[in-house]
């Protein structure tokens, strides 16, 4: 790591919550995270907080979840600033792995293996069998 990522401007090396946020680019825009922050779907060291001005420190724990999924987040720095993406990495370590998604081929697949006969439209061959039977050309 560099060393202008461990530092920040703040005072006793604390930093905003919703601004960390924001900086380690888990949302796109600051108020965005503020909302987040006030929503209390946050965990900070395992206590649920509703505080966008909560001062997070190096070493603090952050549980939350974005979408289906739920990230265990470690802080390694606070930064300075909104940076490149892999800057912002750097300060954060993810202490709980996502599990590797499965392809999106084999998903795809599996919703179109079958359905009940008589359930939605009928199929290309079916629609075929159908004219046949009605007589039509």
């Amino acid at each position: 790591m560099s060393p202008e990522t461990k530092t920040s401007t703040e005072p006793n090396g604390r930093l905003r919550l919703d601004k960390w946020l924001w900086h380690a680019r888990f949302f796109k825009t600051r108020s965005i995270a503020t909302r987040f922050c006030l929503s209390g779907r946050l965990r900070v060291n395992g206590e649920p907080t509703g505080k966008a001005h909560y001062a997070a420190r190096i070493g603090d724990v952050l549980t939350f979840a974005i979408g289906t999924e739920v990230r265990v987040i470690g802080i390694l720095a606070l930064g300075e600033r909104r940076g490149p993406a892999p800057v912002a990495q750097e300060l954060y370590e993810d202490l709980a792995p996502r599990p590797p998604r499965e392809t999106a081929g084999a998903d795809a697949a599996a919703v179109h293996e079958g359905r009940e006969a008589g359930a939605g439209r009928p199929t290309k061959s079916e629609r075929r069998a159908i004219d046949r039977l009605m007589d039509r050309d």
